[in-house]
């Protein structure tokens, strides 16, 4: 008898965006048409967005992607430039703010969560200041 086991690994990731600048431009409005960009983005790259928050000038995202996944690089340069993109394309007061109609920083964090329990994670990311 042959026995098969399938595993399924997940990789959480905690990433963050910040404003090109620091420029305190994402309003509430804002957020909450990133927080759809981002779902849908994810779901290009078989991945989950499990939180989401902001603030004026960065972003917070948990991710649960598998190891299947394109690069984190890969990823993280989908997002950003989707996301600017959509954003502009959206809001008139975003939109020609910026140089090259970039929205985001060049850099970026990601980091994996290891063995820090995802409850602390998202509870850390819903205590952002949401602006209004």
């Amino acid at each position: 008898m042959i026995h098969v086991y399938i595993v399924a690994i997940f990789l959480h990731l905690y990433v963050i965006f910040v404003t090109k600048y620091r420029r305190r431009v994402l309003s509430n409005s804002h957020l909450l048409s990133l927080a759809v960009t981002f779902k849908e983005l994810y779901l290009k790259f078989n991945a989950k967005l499990s939180e989401f928050n902001g603030e004026c000038d960065h972003v917070h995202l948990l991710v649960s992607t598998s190891p299947n996944t394109p690069s984190v690089v890969q990823l993280v340069n989908s997002l950003k430039a989707g996301s600017s993109r959509r954003l502009q394309r959206e809001f008139n007061d975003i939109a020609g703010m910026f140089s090259q109609n970039v929205l985001w920083n060049r850099s970026y964090f990601a980091g994996t969560c290891g063995s820090a329990p995802l409850d602390v994670i998202k509870q850390y990311i819903q205590q952002q200041d949401w602006p209004h």
